[in-house]
C-alpha cells in the first residue's frame, strides 16, 4: 500500500506556502514602516534624531536583524543578536554571536552577559529594539547568583526528557536565569523599549516568548518548583535549584512594575500566520480546508492517532486539507532517537496501516525536530508495511522513541535545513 508521490510533494508545497508567510524579514517588514527620513515600529513614529540600540535574539534573529538593517541601517547605532548555529545572515551594523540550542552552552553564557551589558548601556534617549524569536531562552542563559550553568544544563535536561510543555519550560527558566522574566527591561537604559516578537508559543503568550525577558511574569518561585517535582524523578532535581526555588531570594518581575510601563511588544507572526499561509496555498490548488485545531498540545503519540482517526473517519467526496497547529510533547520511555513531529507522524502511520489515500506530513517549522536534522516526516498507510519490509517493526520504534531511525531507513524523513523562523508545529493531512 502506497501513497502516490505527488501527495508528499503536494504537502511539502503547501509546507513552503506556510513558511512563507512566517519569513521573518517578510513579516518585519509589515511592522517596519520606511518613508524618507520617517520610520515607525509597529506603527509607532520613532522621534527625528532617536538612534536604535537593538538586541536581538532566537532562531530568527538574523534573518530578522538582516531586514531592519536594510530598512534603518542608518539609524542603528549598535547592537547584538544571538542565535542558533546555522541560523545565520549577513549583518554590516550588529555583532553576531552563535550559542548553544536547545541546551545552553558557554557561549550562551557569554552572549547573554553581552546581552545585557548592552541593556544597560542604553541611554534614556535611545530606542532599544529588541527582536525575539523562539530559541531565546536557551541562547541567552545566564545563572542567577548561586546557581551555575551545570544547574542550568541539568535542569533543562530534565524537563526536555519529562515531556514538559514550553509554558512549563519557560516557567522555571525564569526563575533562574539574569535575562528572562522580565529582568532585563529593569536593566534598561533606555525610556523606551518596542519588541518585535515572532511567537513559538501557544497563544502568543509575550511572558513565554523567549522567556519573556522584557514581560511581567506572573508565576512565582514555588510554582517552578511546582514543575519541576511533578516533572523530575526523585532526587533528580539540581540541589542548588531546588534550593533557590524554595528560597526568598528576589522573585522575577511582577505586573504593575514601574520598568514594564516603557516597553510595548507586537506579535509580527505566529502559528495561526502559518496556518493561514497553508490554507491559501490549498485552495489555490482547489483543496478544500478544515481546521483541525490551532493548540494542538499533549503527547506527541496521542496527538498522531488522533488526527489519523480523524482523516480514516472522513467522507470523501472530495480531496481535503486537514490542517493542525501547536506543539506537542515526548516523554521519553526508550534509548531511540527523534523528535515530536516524528514520533507523531510514526503514531499516525501506526493507525493508519492499510488505509489508502490519506498523506500526513508533521513538520517544526524552524527546520528541527528534536535533537535530528529533520524538521520532521511523512506518513501513509503503506508506511509501516514499507518499514516492515525492510525488517523495522514501526511500532516497536515508537516505544523506544526511535523514529527517526525508522523514518531515515524508510524514506519518510523530511529534510529543510534550518527555516530561520520558528512558529511551532504544522501538521498538514491530505485526505485524497
Amino acid at each position: 500500500m502506497t501513497v502516490a508521490p505527488s501527495a508528499r510533494a503536494l504537502l511539502e508545497e503547501l509546507l513552503a506556502g506556510a513558511l512563507g508567510r512566517v519569513d521573518p524579514a517578510t513579516a518585519l517588514r509589515r511592522s517596519v514602516q520606511r518613508l524618507g527620513d520617517r520610520l515607525a515600529l509597529g506603527g509607532r513614529e520613532v522621534p527625528e534624531g532617536s538612534r536604535l540600540v537593538v538586541l536581538a535574539a532566537g532562531k530568527a534573529a538574523a534573518a530578522m536583524a538582516s531586514a531592519l538593517e536594510e530598512l534603518a541601517a542608518d539609524r542603528i547605532e549598535r547592537g547584538l543578536v544571538v542565535t542558533k548555529d546555522g541560523h545565520g545572515a549577513r549583518l554590516s551594523k550588529l555583532a553576531l554571536r552563535h550559542a548553544g540550542h536547545p541546551l545552553p552552552d558557554a557561549r550562551s553564557e557569554s552572549a547573554a552577559r553581552e546581552a545585557i551589558a548592552l541593556v544597560e548601556s542604553t541611554a534614556p534617549d535611545e530606542l532599544l529594539v529588541v527582536l525575539l524569536s523562539g530559541g531565546a531562552s536557551a541562547l541567552l542563559t545566564c545563572p542567577l547568583p548561586g546557581l551555575s550553568r551545570d544547574d542550568l544544563l541539568a535542569t533543562t535536561r530534565l524537563l526536555l526528557a519529562s515531556g514538559a510543555e514550553i509554558g512549563e519550560v519557560n516557567t522555571v527558566r525564569k526563575h533562574l536565569t539574569e535575562i528572562s522574566g522580565g529582568r532585563l527591561a529593569r536593566r534598561a537604559g533606555s525610556r523606551r523599549v518596542e519588541v518585535l516578537a515572532i511567537s513559538d508559543v501557544p497563544g502568543d503568550a509575550i511572558e513565554t516568548i523567549g522567556s519573556g525577558p522584557f514581560a511581567a511574569d506572573l508565576p512565582s518561585h514555588a510554582d517552578a518548583l511546582a514543575i519541576l517535582e511533578r516533572c523530575g524523578p526523585a532526587g533528580g532535581i539540581p540541589p542548588r535549584v531546588a534550593a533557590h526555588l524554595a528560597s526568598d531570594r528576589e522573585e522575577s518581575v511582577k505586573p504593575g512594575d514601574p520598568s514594564l510601563a516603557r516597553v510595548r511588544t507586537t506579535i509580527l507572526a505566529s502559528n495561526r500566520d502559518a496556518l493561514a499561509g497553508a490554507r491559501q496555498a490549498a485552495l489555490s490548488r482547489g483543496l478544500r480546508t478544515a481546521l483541525v485545531t490551532d493548540s494542538l498540545r499533549g503527547e506527541a503519540r496521542e496527538a498522531g492517532r488522533r488526527l489519523a482517526v480523524l482523516a480514516r473517519s472522513l467522507r470523501r467526496a472530495e480531496p481535503q486539507l486537514l490542517l493542525a497547529g501547536g506543539e506537542t510533547t515526548v516523554t521519553l520511555r526508550g534509548g531511540g532517537k527523534g523528535g515530536r513531529n516524528q514520533e507523531l507522524a510514526l503514531a499516525a502511520a501506526c493507525e493508519l496501516e492499510g488505509s489508502a489515500g490519506i498523506a500526513l506530513l508533521a513538520a517544526g517549522t524552524d527546520g528541527t525536530d528534536g535533537p535530528t536534522d529533520a524538521a520532521g516526516a511523512h506518513a501513509d498507510g503503506g508506511t509501516v508495511e514499507r518499514g516492515r519490509a525492510l525488517g523495522l517493526d514501526a511500532r516497536a520504534a515508537l516505544e523506544d522513541n526511535d523514529s527517526y531511525s525508522f523514518f531515515s531507513a524508510e524514506g519518510g524523513l523530511l529534510v529543510t535545513g534550518p527555516t530561520r523562523t520558528n512558529v511551532m508545529d504544522l501538521v498538514l493531512t491530505l485526505v485524497e
